[in-house]
């Protein structure tokens, strides 16, 4: 059980740096229809979606590195 909490961190974490990327390199009208953001014909980047996304990826590792720490 330990294994699985400890690799659904780290895939939670490798999906949304992706999604962060994503974010800071696409113009909304450019993103995924299924992406919050998505906005036909803009060409703003959304830096706060990327930072948001960026912020939980974190999270996501540091959740998989406490986890696989020594159990007292």
């Amino acid at each position: 059980m330990k294994k699985i909490k400890i690799t659904i961190g780290v895939v939670l974490g490798i999906v949304l740096l992706g999604f962060a990327m994503i974010y800071w390199t696409t113009p909304a009208g450019s993103l995924p229809t299924w992406l919050p953001g998505f906005a036909q014909g803009d060409s703003a980047i959304h830096i706060k979606h990327g930072v948001a996304a960026f912020v939980v990826a974190l999270a996501g590792f540091a959740y998989a590195w406490f986890s696989s720490g020594k159990k007292k």
